[in-house]
This record gives C-alpha cells, structure tokens and sequence, in this order.
C-alpha cells in the first residue's frame, strides 16, 4: 500500500501520564482517514507529531516519505495543518490573508495574487475576498482557514477537528471542501467528535481511547464488528402484538404493547429479514410495517471507547501551561 502517513509504535507521556502507547497508524496516499475517540484519547498529540510540531518519545513515523524527528523541514514543506480554530487576521480581507501566505511560502506578488484568487473561487469565497475576515461567518472563516493553509499545494493535510462550532449547513459545506481535496489527490487526516462526519467522509476510521488505537477499519467494518443491528416491528393490533411478542419469546429487546412495538436483532441482510418476517407472520396479517437499524457510528464509538480521560487532558494542560479549554484536547 502506497501510505502518505506511517507511524509505528509511537508514545508519547505528559509528566506520569502515558498520553499516546504505542499507536500504529498507516493512511493511503489520496484518501480521507479519520482519527475519532473521546477527549483525552490522544488524538490531537498525535497530529502534533505527525506535523512535527511535538516529538515522540519513542516509536517512529513518516510523513509524505520523510522522518518526522529527522527531516522535519521535508514534513512541513508537504503538510497543511488546520486546527479547530482559524488562524487568520480579522482585520485584512480575505483576499489580503491569502496573498500574505503566499507571499510568506516565498511565492512572488503576482504568483501570489493569481494564487489567492484560485483559491477564493475554488472556496466559494469570491464574492468576499474583499471584505474583513472579522466580517464572515463561522464557515467562511473555516473554508478560509483550509485554502490558507492550500497556498503552497501540500500533498499531506491534518484536519483537526474542523467542523468544530459550525452549523449543519456550513458543516455540509465543509464536508464538500474536504471531499473535493481527497478527489484532488490530497491524502486527509481529519480528527473528529461527529461520527456522521467520519461515516459520511472517510474511507478508513481508527478509533484511539485511552493512547491506543482500538479498533481500525473501514466504518463498514467497524460497524458490522460492533453489532447491534435489529428489526423494528409494528403489529396490526392487540392480538397481532401478543402473538408476535408470543412468537419472540427471549429473542425480543424491545416490547411495548402501547404501541405495538416490538425489536428483534438481525444482522440487516434481506435475507435474514425475510426469513424472519415468514417465520413470524406467514399469513402476512400480523406486521402492520417493519424498519431495519443498522448499527451506526454511534454504536461503534460507545461500544468501543471508554468515557473522557481526564487525568489525560489535565496533564496534557499543565504540560503547555494552560488550565483548560484547547489543551484539554488531547
């Protein structure tokens, strides 16, 4: 497998708190990976590495092909890095917050003007660029923060949490940004609380909790693994509802005669929901109407992870001497 990012065996502590155990991690050149667990469980630490910003204590990874302790300048030269919160100057325009990236990754002023331009089209942020970034809303300044950080055409962007804060329609329009970059050939590692946002995005999800990656996979994967799948079924009546509860028996996780609810599991294959339905009501008189759940990536984070780790998060503050808020985030 051609991978953009490589990391084995890699730690990292803050004080007495082994923040990172021994974390494997490997994302194919030109796809979108996504990095979920609880706050506390290392992710955010693990960009930091990635992008050479923290070193680790032990282990090793590469990035773009290049060390991240021995060729940092080779790292930082592919990546783009897009925290939580924008980095950008409120006071210049859109526009103007362009061409000074530009112009500060050495390109020259008109190279840098034909630059931002792209980008301002290509993030639907034309008509803005020149109003004051102090002006946009929470999601033009978020589509803002990703094209700064596309200036110098990294082959390698981080993603940490970057729908943080916005709105439904906005974080749909992000999702449209993120999945243009990965159809563009840009490999993407976002990190993420919402699971839609990694069901709907990624290819392959590695669940980290407590420093290690405890499940990875394709969310697929990770859902068939985790179960959970049922049938939702709704009897015709009183008397259809008792002898369909009659039939269940033990197999029944949900009965109320209030609404003639009753839930089996099922692995969710027509086959099996088939078979059930003609083993429970052969005559097709008693289900008035039946859904399939599927597990969802909700299942899978509560299934897998533990809760948040706050002995992590509270060392993770000390070590860059805050008290709270974004060093929380590990």
């Amino acid at each position: 497998m051609d991978t953009a990012i490589d990391a084995v065996g890699v730690t990292k502590s803050y004080g007495a708190v082994r923040v990172l155990d021994g974390v494997d991690l490997a994302v194919r050149t030109g796809s979108v990976s996504a990095l979920l667990g609880p706050n506390g469980a290392g992710k955010t630490t693990m960009v930091r590495i990635l992008a050479t910003l923290s070193p680790p204590d032990s282990g090793r990874a590469r990035v773009a092909g290049y060390d991240v302790e021995r060729e940092r300048g080779g790292v930082r030269r592919s990546i783009s890095l897009t925290g939580q919160y924008a980095a950008l100057d409120d006071l210049q325009t859109g526009a103007e917050n362009l061409r000074m990236m530009a112009r500060l990754a050495g390109m020259s002023s008109r190279g840098a003007r034909v630059r931002a331009a792209e980008l301002l089209g290509q993030f639907d942020l034309a008509e803005a660029a020149g109003r004051r970034v102090g002006t946009y809303s929470g999601g033009m300044r978020r589509r803002l923060d990703i094209a700064a950080g596309l200036v110098g055409d990294p082959s390698v962007v981080f993603l940490d949490e970057p729908t943080t804060g916005l709105d439904v329609r906005s974080r749909q329009t992000m999702w449209s940004v993120i999945s243009e970059l990965a159809r563009s050939g840009v490999t993407v590692l976002l990190t993420t609380q919402y699971l839609e946002e990694a069901d709907r995005l990624a290819g392959r999800v590695a669940v980290l909790d407590g420093g290690r990656i405890v499940a990875e996979g394709t969310p697929a994967e990770l859902k068939q693994r985790v179960g959970g799948g049922r049938v939702d079924l709704t009897a015709s009546g009183p008397a259809a509802f008792g002898r369909l509860r009659a039939a269940l028996g033990p197999r029944a996780l949900h009965a109320d005669a209030g609404d003639f609810g009753l839930s089996v599991a099922t692995d969710g294959t027509a086959a099996e929901v088939r078979r059930l339905l003609h083993q429970l009501d052969p005559a097709c008189d008693l289900v008035e109407r039946f859904a399939v759940h599927e597990p969802s990536m909700d299942d899978v984070f509560i299934s897998l992870t533990g809760g948040t780790t706050a002995s992590v998060a509270d060392a993770r503050a000390r070590e860059s001497g805050g008290t709270g808020g974004e060093a929380a985030r590990v």
